[in-house]
C-alpha cells in the first residue's frame, strides 16, 4: 500500500512539471482521475471538517501602478453577496487560465487577506500579469443555484507519452452557467486519465548528410560548425535572438550573444535543414541551410521590424431575446497576419476549445447570465490587442423590447408663453435610442441586416395657452422598437499653424495610405466618417512642407452629426546643412533661461539612401522639437498619446517632448534614412523621479495613430566635456519610414474627469449640448508651486453626448496637487464659457459639492485677471477617496470609466455653457439638432429627412433706434397634410451697427419649403416675419418680390406691420436676401447658412453682422410713445377680440397712422394682394 502511495505521489509530481517533462499542466479547477478511481471534484475539499466551495473568479484590479492587488476585503466591498466571510482557502490564476504558480513571478497570497504582486519585486522590470482569483468558501455560506447546467464533455486528448511510454490523457466540459456575477460551478470541469503512448516503431527518415537524430526529425552532422550573425534593420547587432531547429516540435539551439553573433554544432549544411530565428517585436525569419562540404558555413540574417496587431473590425452592441442567438466579430492586421482570436465574456476568457472560430464567436440558444460585455484579444510576433467592448443586452421571451414610458424632457417655451405650473418649460417626454431586439432574420451576421432602436411610437397633441394664441406641441405617449434613424457623421475644422493662425491651404488628407480629402485655401476641410470606424486616425499633411505632417485621432458623434475640429499644425524649423562624414550634434528644446531637454547625437557615415547604398555628403537635416515646456504647443501634440501594451489595453503616455526629423541630400531631392542615431536626454528635465526609470523611445505609426516602443534608455557613463555634473540618458534609434519621435514615459495613474455642455446657464439636463469638444491638458507642477505648472504632459479631447464627456487625465490618490489639469470646450470652433470661480466660489453652478470642490483648487482662467478668456478652468486631479460621497464624480478612477459614462446628470460634474444670445427654438415636433437620432416621422417634422438638413435664413433690417425682436411663424402652405398647421417658431433679436446708432440686423430662420418625411408631394412653408414693436414694413428685395410673384401662389400681405410669404423652393441666394444651406448635419446647415447671412454673400461666412448687405426685408421701427402698446401687448390685452387658434394667423392691430405702401428700390407699388386658399 504504501508503495501504490508513493507511486501516485511520483505521478502527481510529474504532472506538476511542464518545463521539464514536456507533460500537460491540468488546471486548478480540475480533478485527476487515477486509474480505477472515480471522478471527483476539486472545487470540494473532501473531508468530514473540510468542506467547501469555490466562489466566482474575481479580477477588480489591473497590474498597473504599484502592481495588482486582488484583496479580499476590496472584494468584499464590491461583491458582498458572492463571497463569504471568512474563506479558508485560495487560488490564483492570470486572465488567460495560466495558473499562479507557473508564471515565474513573485506574488503573494493569503485566503484571509486576498492576492498582491508588486511590480518593483519582478525581474527585469517587468510589470505583473493580470491575475484573477477565487476563494474557498464553508459549504452553505454562498447562494447556491439550484440548476447547473454542463457542456458535453470533449474528445480524449491525445496520449501526453512518448512511443512505449506512460502518459496522460485529458477531456473537458464547460460550465454553461459560470460568470463573474451570482453563478457557481462546483463539479469537476477537465478530468485525466492514464495511457500508453503509440507502439515504437522503426525511424524510416533517411539523411543525404549526416544521421538521423534520436527524435527522428532532424539529420545531425557532429562535425560540422555552424557560425551566425544576427542584425536589426538598421545593422545594429541583435542581442539576444533565439536560433531554432525548425521540426515537428522546434528545438532551441542557441541564442545571440550581445553582438548578435552565435555558433551551433551539428546542424547539416544539406541544403533542406531550415533555422528559424526569433526575436520579440521582430518578424520569424528563416533560413535554409547552404549546401557545403566544409567543415563550417557561415549565415547572417537580417531581421525585419514586426507590425503589431491593430484592430480593424470591433464587435458590435447587440439586443437579443432569451433563446436567440447572436453572433460577435473583430479582425486585426499585422506582420505577421494574427490567427488566433481569444474572446472574453465580462473580462473572463471563455474556453478556446469551445469557441474555436477565427473571427467570430457565435452565442446559440441565449440564456439570461450570458449578458454582458464581449471583447476579443490577438496577438502576432510584435504584440497583442484587444478590441473594444460590445454589450449583449438581453431580455426574457416575453418582456416589451422597450420601456414604453417615456424619459422625462424640458423644453423652453417662447418668451411669452409662461405656464403657471412649469413656468417657461414644458415636459415633451423622450425615449432614449438605445439598441433593441427587432425582427430579425435567421442569419448569423457580423452587423445585424436592420438595426433598431427605441424611438417614439405614439405622440399627442396637447395645446399651450399662451399671451394671446394657442401653441401646438406634439408629446411622446409611448417608446417602442423601430428601425434606428439612419445617420451620418462628419468631421468639419480647419488646420492653421499653432503660431500665427495662417492656414494650411489645399493640404492632403490621408486616412491610412489613402488620401480622402483636402483642405481648402482658408485651412477648412469636411470628412464623412466611414460605417463602423471606432477610431478616426487623420494625417494632414502639407504640400509646401512648411507645416510638421500631423497625425491626429478625432472623436466624433457615432450617433451622427457634425464635429468641429481645429487641427494645429507645428510649423518646420528651417533646415541646417550637415557633414556626412562627421559628427553632428542637433539639440532638442531651446528655452531662455533652461537647457535643452534633449540632444541628437549622429555618428559619422551614418546615411543611407532609400535602396540601402551609404550616402557621402552634405546632408540638409530640418529637425522640429515640439517642447512641453511651452504651455501653448499643447494643441500640437501628435495623436493621442496612446500605446498598447504586452497585454493588448490601450495605455496613455505622458511626454517629454516630440521631435520630427526630415534628412534630404544636398539638393532636396532625395530623402535619406540614418542608422544608429543617439538621443541623450538630461536627465534633470525629469522633474518627476519616478519616471526616469520607465523612459523609453517611441515612433509614432501613422496609420494607427498609435505609439510604439524603439528602445530604452540608459544612463551615458560617458564623460561630457562642459557638462560632466549632469546625468545624461542615452538611446539609440534608426530613422526610416517613420519620422516622429517621443520621448515618453508610460503612466499608470489615470481617472477621467466628467465634463457637461449646456444651452445657458440653467444648466438644465435637457438643455445639454452634444458634439461639443472637450479637451484637457495635463500639466506637471513645480515642485513646492502647485499653482505654477512646469510643463504639460498630454493632450486629450471627448466628444460630449447625451450624457456629457468623461475626459482621460492623469491623477493621484496620495498627493492631489501632483497633477493638474486645464479644461477647456469649443463647439463649431466657438469656445464656451465655463462656470466662473470669482468673486464667489458657488459650488451648486460649478456642479462639484463641498469640501471635494476645495480638494480639486477649481478656478477659471480669469479668476485673478478679469481681462483674461473665461473659457476654461485648471483644477488639481485629485484622485477620489474611496467609500465617501467623492466616489459621485466629477473625478472617477479609470476602472469606473464606464460609472462615469452613464453617471446620471445630478451626480457631480464640470460644467460650461454657451452663451445663445436673443435666439429661440421651437419646434411643434421635439427635436434635439444634437442628437439626429432623435427624429421622429411626423408631417409636421421641421427637418423632413434626417440625413439632409436644409436649413434657409432671411436677413431683415430694421431701422430704428432700439434693437428689436424678430419672430418667424412657420405654418404648412400647400401640402393637405400640413395646411394652416405650425410647424415651428423662430426669434432672434437684431444686432445694431456699431457706426450706425439707428440700423440693426437680423439674420431670422424660416422653414424651407420642400418634400416632406413621406416623400410624395411638396409643401410652400407659409412663413410670417414679424418685428416686435412699432414697425412697420418699409421695402422688400425687389428680386425677392420678382420671384415670389412669379412661382404662384402668392401669400396675402394686408398686413403692413409683417410680411408673409410662400417660402421659395430654390436656394435663392444674398441677392434675394435668402440663405440656404444643406448639409448632412443640422448644426452645420445652420450655422453656414448664418456666417453667409451675416457676411452678406452666398460662399462666404463671418461672425461679425453686416448691417447693409444682403438685405430681404427693411422695417421701419421708431421709439414708440410711451403710451403706445406693442403688438404683443395688444394681443395679450384683447384676448377676445383676436380669439386664440393655432389655425387662425395672428393679425395685426390697426394704428391711426396715415396709409402706407411698400417701398421696392425707391418705386412705391400697392402691396400685392392674391386670393388663398382659406385656412
Amino acid at each position: 500500500m504504501a508503495a501504490t502511495q508513493r507511486w501516485r505521489l511520483s505521478f502527481f509530481i510529474f504532472l506538476g512539471v511542464p518545463s521539464i517533462l514536456g507533460q500537460r499542466v491540468l488546471k486548478q479547477s480540475v480533478s485527476r482521475i487515477w486509474p480505477g478511481q472515480r471522478p471527483f471534484s476539486l472545487s470540494i475539499k473532501h473531508g468530514p471538517n473540510n468542506q467547501g466551495i469555490w466562489t466566482a473568479w474575481f479580477n477588480i484590479d489591473h497590474p498597473g501602478g504599484n502592481g495588482d492587488y486582488e484583496r479580499l476585503d476590496a472584494i468584499q466591498f464590491y461583491y458582498r453577496d458572492k463571497v463569504c466571510p471568512r474563506p479558508f482557502g485560495i487560488e490564483a490564476r492570470t486572465t488567460d487560465w495560466i495558473p499562479a504558480s507557473s508564471t515565474g513571478q513573485v506574488i503573494h497570497s493569503s485566503a484571509q487577506e486576498g492576492f498582491w504582486c508588486l511590480n518593483r519585486e519582478q525581474p527585469s522590470l517587468q510589470n505583473c500579469l493580470n491575475y484573477a482569483i477565487r476563494f474557498l468558501c464553508p459549504v452553505g455560506s454562498l447562494p447556491q443555484d439550484s440548476k447547473m447546467l454542463w457542456s458535453s464533455w470533449s474528445k480524449w486528448s491525445e496520449c501526453s507519452a512518448k512511443c512505449d511510454q506512460a502518459g496522460v490523457q485529458i477531456r473537458t466540459r464547460r460550465c454553461l452557467v459560470e460568470s463573474l456575477q451570482d453563478r457557481r460551478c462546483e463539479e469537476v470541469s477537465e478530468e485525466g486519465r492514464r495511457c500508453v503512448g503509440p507502439p515504437c516503431s522503426v525511424c524510416n527518415m533517411s539523411c543525404s548528410v549526416g544521421r538521423v537524430n534520436a527524435e527522428c526529425d532532424a539529420c545531425m552532422c557532429e562535425e560540422h560548425l555552424l557560425y551566425g550573425k544576427v542584425s536589426l534593420p538598421d545593422g545594429a547587432p541583435a542581442a539576444g535572438a533565439a536560433i531554432y531547429l525548425q521540426a515537428k516540435a522546434p528545438k532551441l539551439l542557441t541564442v545571440s550573444d550581445g553582438d548578435g553573433t552565435f555558433r551551433v554544432p551539428g546542424v547539416c549544411p544539406d541544403g533542406q535543414t531550415v533555422l528559424e530565428i526569433k526575436k520579440a517585436k521582430y518578424k520569424t525569419a528563416f533560413v535554409t541551410m547552404p549546401e557545403s562540404s566544409e567543415g563550417s558555413s557561415s549565415v547572417h540574417i537580417h531581421l525585419k521590424r514586426a507590425d503589431k496587431p491593430y484592430m480593424t473590425k470591433h464587435p458590435e452592441n447587440k439586443a437579443r431575446r432569451e433563446g436567440q442567438s447572436v453572433n460577435f466579430c473583430c479582425h486585426a492586421t499585422g506582420d505577421p497576419a494574427p490567427e488566433q482570436y481569444l474572446w472574453f465574456h465580462n473580462g473572463t476568457l471563455l474556453d478556446p476549445s469551445l469557441y474555436k472560430d477565427k473571427g467570430s464567436l457565435v452565442l446559440k440558444n441565449l440564456r439570461i447570465d450570458q449578458a454582458g460585455q464581449y471583447f476579443c484579444k490577438t496577438s502576432n510576433d510584435a504584440g497583442s490587442v484587444k478590441s473594444q467592448v460590445a454589450t449583449l443586452s438581453l431580455i426574457a421571451k416575453d418582456d416589451p423590447p422597450c420601456n414604453p414610458t417615456p424619459d422625462s424632457y424640458l423644453i423652453r417655451l417662447p418668451h411669452d408663453c409662461f405656464q403657471n405650473a412649469t413656468g417657461f418649460y414644458y415636459n415633451v417626454g423622450k425615449c432614449p435610442s438605445d439598441t433593441c431586439t427587432g425582427t430579425l432574420d435567421n442569419s448569423l451576421r457580423c452587423k445585424d441586416a436592420t438595426a433598431y432602436c427605441c424611438g417614439v411610437s405614439q405622440m399627442e397633441t396637447q395645446e399651450i395657452t399662451c399671451n394671446g394664441y394657442i401653441l401646438p406641441i406634439k408629446v411622446a405617449k409611448e417608446c417602442g422598437c423601430q428601425r434606428c434613424v439612419e445617420t451620418k457623421a462628419t468631421i468639419r475644422g480647419r488646420a492653421v499653424a499653432s503660431d500665427t493662425g495662417e492656414p494650411m491651404r489645399f493640404g492632403h488628407i490621408y486616412m491610412g495610405n489613402n488620401k480622402i480629402s483636402m483642405t481648402g485655401y482658408k485651412g477648412t476641410f469636411s470628412i464623412q466618417v466611414p460605417t463602423d470606424t471606432d477610431r478616426l486616425v487623420l494625417t494632414f499633411v502639407d504640400r509646401l512642407q512648411k507645416f510638421v505632417n500631423t497625425t491626429k485621432v478625432l472623436p466624433f458623434n457615432k450617433k451622427g452629426g457634425a464635429v468641429f475640429h481645429e487641427i494645429k499644425m507645428l510649423r518646420k524649423n528651417p533646415p541646417v546643412t550637415l557633414d556626412s562624414t562627421k559628427v553632428s550634434v542637433i539639440t532638442l528644446g531651446e528655452m531662455e533661461g533652461d537647457d535643452p531637454v534633449a540632444e541628437l547625437e549622429i555618428p559619422p557615415n551614418a546615411f543611407y539612401r532609400q535602396n540601402g547604398e551609404p550616402y557621402v555628403g552634405k546632408v540638409k537635416a530640418s529637425v522640429t522639437f515640439l517642447d512641453p515646456r511651452n504651455i501653448s504647443n499643447a494643441a500640437t501634440a501628435q495623436s493621442d498619446l496612446n500605446f498598447v501594451d504586452n497585454e493588448g489595453d490601450m495605455l496613455p503616455l505622458r511626454t517629454y517632448g516630440m521631435f520630427s526629423m526630415d534628412f534630404t541630400d544636398e539638393t532636396a531631392s532625395e530623402t535619406l534614412n540614418a542608422g544608429n542615431v543617439k538621443v541623450h536626454l538630461d536627465s534633470a528635465q525629469v522633474r518627476m523621479p519616478e519616471h526616469l526609470k520607465g523612459m523609453k523611445l517611441w515612433s509614432l505609426n501613422p496609420h494607427t495613430g498609435l505609439w510604439e516602443e524603439e528602445g530604452d534608455f540608459h544612463v551615458d557613463q560617458k564623460k561630457r566635456s562642459k557638462r560632466e555634473e549632469r546625468t545624461f540618458l542615452v538611446g539609440n534609434m534608426e530613422i526610416r519610414e517613420r519620422r516622429l519621435f517621443n520621448l515618453d514615459v508610460p503612466e499608470s495613474r489615470r481617472c477621467y474627469i466628467k465634463v457637461r455642455a449646456y444651452r445657458s446657464e440653467r444648466y438644465l439636463p435637457s438643455e445639454q449640448i452634444v458634439g461639443v469638444v472637450v479637451s484637457v491638458i495635463n500639466l506637471e507642477p513645480t515642485p513646492g508651486y502647485a499653482t505654477n505648472p512646469r510643463a504639460w504632459g498630454r493632450f486629450d479631447s471627448a466628444v460630449t453626448s447625451s450624457n456629457g464627456a468623461c475626459v482621460p487625465a492623469f491623477c493621484d490618490d496620495q498627493n492631489p496637487d501632483a497633477y493638474s489639469a486645464y479644461v477647456m470646450a469649443s463647439l463649431g470652433g466657438e469656445e464656451l464659457e465655463a462656470v466662473p470661480s470669482s468673486p464667489r466660489l458657488n459650488p451648486v453652478a460649478v456642479g462639484v459639492p463641498q469640501p471635494y470642490l476645495n480638494k480639486l483648487k477649481y478656478q477659471r482662467t480669469d479668476h485673478v485677471d478679469r481681462n483674461v478668456k473665461k473659457t476654461a478652468f485648471r483644477i488639481s486631479v485629485a484622485k477620489p477617496t474611496p467609500n465617501t460621497a467623492e466616489e459621485n464624480g466629477p473625478i472617477y478612477p479609470y476602472e469606473r470609466g464606464r460609472e462615469c459614462e452613464v453617471a446620471p446628470s445630478y451626480a457631480a460634474h464640470f460644467r460650461f455653457y454657451r452663451v445663445e444670445g436673443d435666439r429661440y427654438d421651437y419646434n411643434t415636433v421635439p427635436f434635439n439638432e444634437d442628437d439626429p437620432m432623435s427624429w421622429t416621422e411626423d408631417y409636421l417634422a421641421w427637418w423632413p429627412k434626417p440625413m439632409e438638413f436644409r436649413a434657409c435664413f432671411v436677413k431683415v433690417k430694421i431701422n430704428g433706434p432700439l434693437e428689436v425682436n424678430v419672430r418667424s411663424r412657420n405654418m404648412g402652405g400647400t401640402h393637405p397634410r400640413t395646411v394652416g398647421k405650425l410647424y415651428g417658431i423662430r426669434d432672434v433679436r437684431s444686432i445694431r451697427d456699431l457706426e450706425r446708432p439707428n440700423l440693426s440686423t437680423a439674420c431670422l430662420e424660416f422653414k424651407c419649403s420642400g418634400m416632406l418625411y413621406d416623400q410624395e408631394r411638396v409643401d410652400r412653408t407659409l412663413v410670417k416675419i414679424i418685428p416686435q414693436g412699432n414697425c412697420h414694413r418699409e421695402s422688400v428685395n425687389s428680386m425677392l418680390h420678382e420671384y415670389l410673384v412669379n412661382h404662384l401662389p402668392v401669400a396675402v400681405n394686408n398686413d403692413s406691420s409683417q410680411y408673409t410669404m410662400l417660402a421659395p423652393l430654390d436656394p435663392l441666394g444674398h441677392n434675394y436676401g435668402i440663405y440656404t444651406v444643406t448639409d448632412q448635419d443640422p448644426r452645420t446647415a445652420k450655422e453656414i447658412a448664418l456666417g453667409r447671412c451675416f457676411d452678406g454673400t452666398s460662399d462666404g461666412s463671418s461672425r461679425i453682422m453686416k448691417n447693409n448687405v444682403g438685405i430681404a426685408l427693411t422695417f421701419n421701427c421708431p421709439e414708440r410713445d410711451a403710451q403706445q402698446q406693442s403688438l404683443f401687448q395688444t394681443l395679450r390685452n384683447l384676448p377676445s377680440q383676436y380669439p386664440a387658434s393655432p389655425l387662425r394667423e395672428r393679425t395685426a392691430v390697426r394704428r391711426p397712422n396715415k396709409k402706407r405702401v411698400v417701398q421696392i428700390q425707391g418705386k412705391s407699388v400697392p402691396s400685392v394682394r392674391i386670393p388663398q386658399r382659406a385656412q
